[in-house]
């Protein structure tokens, strides 16, 4: 009996254990008038069994930043919850009653070790979930359940495992962002390249005599001039970008002065997606 405690007590995660008194001073008022008891790097491993009765009141619950491995049903207490800060802890599952925190709007388990198997489908139940940030983990994908979270504004899914686009998650009725940078994706085909202009020639400059190469550094000048002033549309000039990668110069024929460019426009939709061609993690 002596050497199952023993084993018990060295199997349980080392960290600081927190009093019910120490939970109650770090109860603090927002400037939203929230009640928020703000727990984050203290050097937590084990859910404080204390707050789970005596303070599962509370508006908003930070446990960011600690050593968390998992959480226990009694989070279910906390049914008042509109914000929970999970970040930056050591959770690959969460428990089936983080469903019974219907009033949230945020949740954030970011900087986690989570996998889709670790997130059980009562997710779904929170309703009014406006913004979920599940960056930094370790999903392979993003489980369909994720689309009854019909209130969703903003969904952080960067820096995970996902090798598939989450379709279904674009046609959520409110969503305005979704970011999926760096993940493995595939990459969408790019531009067709531009026809070749039939009085292009690119020659290589060592070939040129003094003369020609001046003019023709003058002509290049000109058209860094014209590509570097504002425009209404990003024109990307696919043959100046080849000839400056290949030490090749661009020549014209006298009948033919005008630079052949290929203009990208960008359609813009309703959700913004961010990927690691757009903008870095949320």
């Amino acid at each position: 009996m002596a050497k199952d405690k023993v084993k018990k007590a060295a199997a349980e995660p080392k960290g600081r254990k927190v009093t019910l008194k120490m939970a109650r001073k770090a109860v603090k008022v927002t400037a939203a008038g929230r009640r928020r008891l703000d727990l984050s790097n203290m050097g937590i491993a084990t859910f404080p069994k204390c707050i789970a009765s005596a303070l599962c009141d509370v508006d908003e619950l930070d446990l960011s930043r600690n050593a968390l491995r998992k959480l226990p049903d009694a989070i279910a207490n906390f049914t008042g919850l509109t914000w929970l800060d999970l970040h930056s802890n050591q959770l690959d599952a969460l428990p089936p009653a983080i469903g019974k925190l219907t009033q949230l709007h945020s949740l954030d388990l970011s900087n986690n070790h989570l996998t889709a198997a670790g997130l059980p489908p009562e997710l779904g139940l929170l309703s009014g979930l406006r913004k979920l940030n599940l960056g930094l983990n370790f999903l392979s994908y993003a489980p369909h359940f994720l689309c009854a979270l019909r209130e969703l504004r903003e969904l952080g899914l960067f820096n995970n495992k996902l090798n598939k686009e989450p379709a279904h998650l674009l046609h959520l009725p409110k969503m305005l962002k979704l970011n999926l940078a760096d993940n493995p994706l595939p990459l969408p085909p790019g531009p067709d390249p531009p026809p070749p202009h039939p009085d292009l020639l690119l020659v290589n400059q060592s070939h040129l005599c003094l003369t020609c190469r001046e003019r023709c550094h003058t002509h290049q000048e000109k058209i860094h001039e014209r590509a570097s002033a504002p425009t209404r549309h990003h024109t990307l000039s696919h043959t100046n970008t080849h000839a400056a990668h290949s030490g090749l110069t661009r020549l014209h024929t006298p009948s033919h002065t005008n630079t052949h460019t290929h203009t990208a426009n960008t359609q813009h939709s309703k959700t913004q997606i961010l990927t690691p061609n757009s903008v870095a993690q949320e």
